[in-house]
Formats: structure tokens, C-alpha cells, sequence
């Protein structure tokens, strides 16, 4: 890797993990949701361009913030739906798997529909926050 690329990794490093520490939980989730679709749209790219390891690590990636979106799961309290999306996020992490084997292009396209799908409900249920008075 050249110095370029080194300081691009560092910045955007520095630009997933700025406000992090003072986000609510819903906004964390959200950025996990918009992580994983930008890391697909990378391997995407990737696979295009016939970058096989920076594909892997990419698909990697994408995989990871899938299963600590399962981690967050509450299935005491979130009962069927929990269940539900913990069975659509392993799938989502199997069809991964197979895109980075297969280098297919379609089951990237695939989860990122799926993600697509949860994140604008995820968003739909955004916390109220109070507004100041005076």
C-alpha cells in the first residue's frame, strides 16, 4: 500500500469513528446499516476492477458489521422480530460469503437491497427527540 492510499484509509478511518462516541444508539445503528452498504459498494467495485484481496477484505468487512448488527439484537425483548432479523442477517452473511466465493456481483447486489429495506424501516421508527422550549 503507498502513502496515498495509507492516508485515505487513515481519513476515512477518522471519518467512520468522529461523533461516534456522542451518538444515540439509533444513529449508531444507522451508520452500521450505511458501513455495510458502502463496504458491498466497494467489493462491488472491486470485482470490477478484478481486485480479488481488496474484494475479500471489503466483503470482510461487510460481514463483520452484519454480525455486530446480530450482536445487537435484544431477543428478550424483541421476541419474534429479533428472531427474524437475526435469521435475515445470517442470511445476508451466508450470501456474502458466497458472493466473495463466487464473485458475484448480484448476491452483493442482493444484500444491499435487504439492508436498503431494514435501514429505511430502522429509520421510519427514529426516537423523538424533545424540543427545547423558550
Amino acid at each position: 500500500m503507498n502513502k496515498q492510499q495509507n492516508l485515505a484509509k487513515s481519513y476515512q478511518s477518522t471519518e467512520t469513528y468522529s461523533g461516534v462516541a456522542y451518538a444515540d444508539p439509533h444513529s449508531l445503528i444507522t451508520r452500521m446499516f450505511d458501513g455495510a452498504l458502502r463496504k458491498i459498494a466497494q467489493a462491488k467495485g472491486a470485482i470490477e476492477r478484478n481486485l480479488i484481496a481488496d474484494k475479500g477484505e471489503l466483503i470482510g468487512d461487510a460481514i463483520n458489521i452484519i454480525g455486530s448488527l446480530d450482536a445487537c439484537l435484544d431477543h428478550e425483548k424483541g421476541a419474534e422480530i429479533s428472531k427474524n432479523l437475526g435469521d435475515l442477517y445470517e442470511y445476508m452473511i451466508f450470501t456474502l460469503a458466497s458472493a466473495n466465493i463466487n464473485n458475484d456481483k448480484r448476491k452483493l447486489d442482493e444484500v444491499s437491497r435487504l439492508i436498503l429495506e431494514i435501514k429505511s424501516a430502522w429509520v421510519q421508527i427514529a426516537p423523538q427527540h424533545p424540543q427545547k422550549v423558550g
